[in-house]
């Protein structure tokens, strides 16, 4: 059986970016609900040499778009990365969402030889098109969004497995 490159990337993007919504909305709840700044939250990180939440939603959400993009050979939309506030974030999700919700599969599958190339840190990395979703688009998603959730519980807001899961 053939594994579809568009129900592993568009749809499955769409699920988890809305799961980090959700999470999103609990952390802002939690701050209003214990009068903790926003920006506490915003701002916190696992570690000092990690980036912060708000730069690990920045970073989810251009990978799924850039992926979609990539794999389709289009120009990747840019966004300006300067949101500062839980709406800001979830504007940056919402639009990545409308994004990502424009692509069908006609426009994604078959591209699995479509050659990638990105520059991560300066590096070129060049990929076929389903390596490049498989083994490095996917992976970095999910661990910028895991990293956000992380971030969060390890902040005190009230998030398990299933808010990052979501209803499957």
């Amino acid at each position: 059986m053939t594994v579809s490159l568009y129900r592993i990337t568009a749809p499955a993007f769409e699920h988890t970016l809305g799961c980090l919504k959700d999470i999103l909305r609990k952390a802002e709840d939690h701050a209003a609900a214990k009068k903790i700044d926003p920006s506490v939250f915003l701002n916190a990180r696992l570690y000092p040499d990690m980036f912060t939440l708000t730069r690990q939603v920045q970073i989810a959400t251009d990978v799924a778009k850039g992926a979609c993009a990539r794999i389709t050979g289009q120009e990747i939309p840019k966004y300006e990365d300067n949101e500062t506030s839980f709406a800001e974030l979830q504007a940056r999700i919402n639009m990545t969402l409308a994004y990502i919700g424009s692509f069908e599969a006609k426009d994604i599958d078959g591209q699995e030889e479509r050659d990638i190339v990105i520059t991560p840190g300066g590096v070129e990395r060049k990929f076929k098109g389903e390596r490049y979703i498989v083994h490095w688009a996917i992976p970095n998603f999910y661990f910028h969004v895991m990293a956000a959730y992380c971030i969060l519980r390890e902040n005190g807001v009230e998030v398990g497995k299933m808010d990052f899961l979501g209803k499957v």
